[in-house]
C-alpha cells in the first residue's frame, strides 16, 4: 500500500486463516487494501511472519519482494467501529486500513497478530549458536596455546566475542577435568606411598642390624627400600601430566577470558553510547514528526475531503453532501476527458454487416420466457403513457428534441426515482437502435462507464444474462448488476401503426454470479422502446435514410443500492443520463451511416 498506506479482506476462505508453516507461526490471505481515493480496494497478497506484517501485489510477487512491511512490536491494531470485517493497523504516523473477508476471519487475524506481539522471538532466530572461534586452540601434550593476537583486534563484533568466550569455556571445562584427574592421581600416589613406606619400615625392622662375619653392617635392602620410596612418592610416577604447563595455560585462558570480557564491556559501552544517541534522535524526530502532522490534519480538516476509507459512501461515512458531491462531479469530468480520447480513437467503422430484419421478430423459448413477457407488457403498457396528468412527471432535461423527466421516490433512504426520457434521432430505425443497444459485442464502443462485463448465460437468440461492473466514482463504492437483457419486435394492431422494437434489461439471481464483497449490487428495470416514423420521398424515389425518423423512449428504474445522498445520486442522474442519450443516439448514426436500411 504504497499510497496511502491503507488497505478488506475477499479470496478463498483456504488462503485467508492464519496457519502454522514450519515451526513458525505465519499468517497468510489476500486481502483487499486500501490504496487511494482513485483506486479504492485493491487485492494484495498478506503475509504475517516473525512479528512482521508484510504485503505483496499478488502470491506470485512473493519471490521479488514485499512491496511493505509493519513490524508489530509497536503497532497499534484497532477493529472497525462500524465495518465487522475492518481493521487498522497504525505505527506511529502510518496506517494500515485492512478488510476482511467475514468478521471471522478478522478475528483469526487479530488473534494471530497479538500472539506475534506477545511473544515476537518466537519462531525466530533470536537464540544464539555456537559458533567458531576466532581464538586458536591447539592442543599439545605441554598444554593448550590459548591466547591469539587476531582475537583482540577492534571492530569485532559482540556476537564474535560471545562466540569466543563460549570456546574459551569449553577450554577451561577440558583443563579443569585434566587438573581434577591430576590431584586424584597425586592423592591415588600419596596412599599408596605411605603403604609402601610402612612396608619397607617393618621388613627394615625386621632385617636391621645384620652384620656380615667381619663385622659389617649390610645396607643393600634399605638402600633398596629407598629406591622404592623414592619412586613411589614421584607425581609423574603417578600421573604422567606436565602440571607446569597446565597451569599456564589455565592462566593464559583465563587471562584471555578477562580481556574478552573486557572488550565485549567497551562494545556493549560504546553500543548503549550510539543507541542512546540514536534513540534521542529518533524521539526528536518523531516530535517533529508529530507537529507536522497535527499541522497537516488541520490543514486537511479544511479541505473538501482526506481520501481516506472512513471518507467513502456509507452510512458512517464523515464528508458531507457538498464535499461528496464535489468529489464526484470532479471524477466524472475526468472520466469525460478519458472518454473523449477514447471515442476518437474508436470512430473508424467496423465492416460487421447488420443482422436481417427477422432475426430479433420472435421471443424464443426458455425457463425465463414468462417473466419477460411480463416485463414487455408491462414496459409497452405504462411506459409508453403520456407524462401529464396525476404521472406527476417532472421536466428536469429539455434540450432540442430530447426531454428527460423524473419522479422523486425514496424507499428506506434510498433515491429509487423512476427517469423517463423521449428522443426522435433522424436517419436511423428502431431496429438499428435496439440491435445496437442490445448487442453486447458493441457494448464497450458506446457505453464509457462499464469497466468489465460478460454474458453469463445465453437463453436464446435475443435472451441473455449479463453480469456488468461499473467504474468506482470515489467516494461512491463501486457498483455491479446482474441482468436479463431481452430483445422484442412487437407488431402494431392497425396497419396505420408503426411496429415497435424493444430492449428491457431488468435485474435476475444466477448462481454463476454471486455478489461481490467489493460492489454494491443494484438493481435495475430499464427498457428502450423504439419506432420508426417514415414519410414518403417525393415521386418514385427510394426511401433513403433522410427519410427516416425514429421516436425513442427510454425509462429507466434503478435502485442503486449503498447509501450515497440523494442530492448528489439525483444531480448525477441529471447529468449523466442525457449524456447517455446523445452518445448513444449519435454513435448508432455513425454506425448505420452508409449502409442499407434495417426496417
Amino acid at each position: 500500500m504504497s499510497d496511502n498506506q491503507s488497505w478488506n479482506s475477499s479470496g478463498s476462505e483456504e488462503d485467508s486463516e492464519p496457519r502454522e508453516e514450519t515451526g513458525n507461526l505465519v499468517g497468510v490471505g489476500v486481502f483487499s487494501g486500501w490504496t487511494n481515493y482513485i483506486h479504492g480496494w485493491q487485492d494484495r497478497w498478506v503475509v504475517l511472519k516473525n512479528n512482521t506484517l508484510s504485503y505483496y501485489k499478488s502470491q506470485d510477487e512473493t519471490e521479488y519482494g514485499c512491496r511493505g512491511s509493519l513490524c508489530l512490536s509497536k503497532a497499534v491494531v484497532t477493529p472497525h467501529e462500524f465495518d465487522e470485517c475492518r481493521l487498522d493497523i497504525s505505527v506511529n504516523d502510518s496506517v494500515w486500513y485492512l478488510r476482511a473477508q467475514d468478521p471471522e476471519h478478522r478475528r483469526l487475524w487479530i488473534d494471530s497478530i497479538e500472539l506475534h506481539r506477545a511473544d515476537p522471538g518466537y519462531g525466530s532466530e533470536s537464540s544464539l549458536g555456537r559458533h567458531g572461534s576466532m581464538l586458536s586452540l591447539t592442543s599439545a601434550t605441554s598444554g593448550y596455546s590459548a591466547t591469539s593476537t587476531s582475537s583482540f583486534k577492534k571492530g569485532h563484533s559482540l556476537r564474535e566475542k560471545l562466540a569466543e568466550m563460549e570456546t574459551f569455556r569449553d577450554i577451561l571445562c577440558r583443563q579443569v577435568d585434566t587438573l581434577q584427574k591430576y590431584f586424584d592421581g597425586c592423592a591415588d600416589g600419596v596412599s599408596k606411598d605411605e603403604l609402601q613406606r610402612d612396608k619397607i619400615v617393618e621388613d627394615d625392622e625386621d632385617d636391621f642390624p645384620s652384620t656380615r662375619t667381619d663385622g659389617e653392617f649390610l645396607h643393600n635392602s634399605s638402600n633398596s627400600a629407598k629406591d622404592k620410596l623414592f619412586h613411589c612418592s614421584n607425581p609423574k610416577a603417578v600421573n604422567g601430566i606436565d602440571f607446569k604447563g597446565e597451569a599456564i595455560t589455565f592462566k593464559a585462558t583465563t587471562a584471555g577470558i578477562l580481556a574478552t570480557l573486557s572488550h565485549c564491556i567497551d562494545l556493549m559501552v560504546k553500543r548503549e553510547d550510539s543507541w542512546q544517541k540514536r534513540l534521542d534522535k529518533e524521539m526528536e524526530k518523531r516530535r517533529r514528526i508529530e507537529e507536522s502532522y497535527k499541522s497537516a490534519l488541520n490543514e486537511l480538516k479544511k479541505k473538501s475531503h482526506f481520501g481516506g476509507p472512513d471518507y467513502e459512501e456509507g452510512p458512517n461515512s464523515l464528508i458531507n453532501e457538498e464535499e461528496f458531491f464535489d468529489a464526484v462531479e470532479a471524477a466524472l469530468d475526468r472520466q469525460d476527458k478519458i472518454e473523449q480520447c477514447q471515442t476518437e480513437k474508436t470512430r473508424i467503422q467496423r465492416s460487421s454487416p447488420l443482422p436481417p430484419a427477422d432475426v430479433f421478430s420472435s421471443s424464443g423459448s426458455h425457463r425465463l420466457s414468462e417473466q419477460v413477457e411480463e416485463m414487455v407488457q408491462s414496459h409497452m403498457t405504462y411506459s409508453l403513457q403520456d407524462v401529464g396528468g396525476d404521472a406527476n412527471w417532472q421536466l428536469v432535461v429539455e434540450e432540442g428534441e430530447m426531454k428527460v423527466y423524473r419522479r422523486e421516490v425514496e424507499e428506506n433512504g434510498i433515491v429509487l426515482d423512476p427517469l423517463k426520457a423521449t428522443h426522435s434521432v433522424k436517419g436511423v430505425t428502431g431496429h438499428e437502435v435496439c440491435h445496437y443497444f442490445w448487442d453486447t459485442a458493441y457494448r464497450n464502443d458506446w457505453e464509457t462507464t462499464i469497466e468489465n462485463f460478460n454474458i453469463v448465460e445465453t437463453l436464446s437468440e435475443n435472451a441473455v444474462i449479463v453480469y456488468q461492473t461499473h467504474k468506482r466514482v470515489w467516494p461512491a463504492s463501486q457498483r455491479d448488476v446482474l441482468y436479463l437483457s431481452a430483445m422484442r419486435k412487437m407488431v402494431a394492431s392497425n396497419e396505420s401503426d408503426p411496429d415497435t422494437w424493444l430492449v428491457c434489461n431488468f435485474s435476475v439471481d444466477h448462481h454463476d454470479a454471486q455478489p461481490s464483497s467489493r460492489c454494491v449490487r443494484a438493481k435495475i428495470n430499464i427498457a428502450m422502446i423504439c419506432q420508426t416514423l417514415v414519410s414518403p420521398p417525393e415521386g418514385n424515389k427510394e426511401i433513403s435514410r433522410d427519410n427516416v425518423l425514429c421516436k425513442i423512449t427510454y425509462v429507466a428504474n434503478v435502485n442503486p443500492g449503498g447509501w450515497a445522498p440523494a442530492s448528489v445520486l439525483r444531480a448525477v442522474a441529471k447529468r449523466e443520463y442525457p449524456k447517455f442519450l446523445k452518445r448513444f443516439t449519435s454513435y448508432v448514426q455513425e454506425k448505420t451511416a452508409g449502409k442499407p436500411i434495417l426496417f
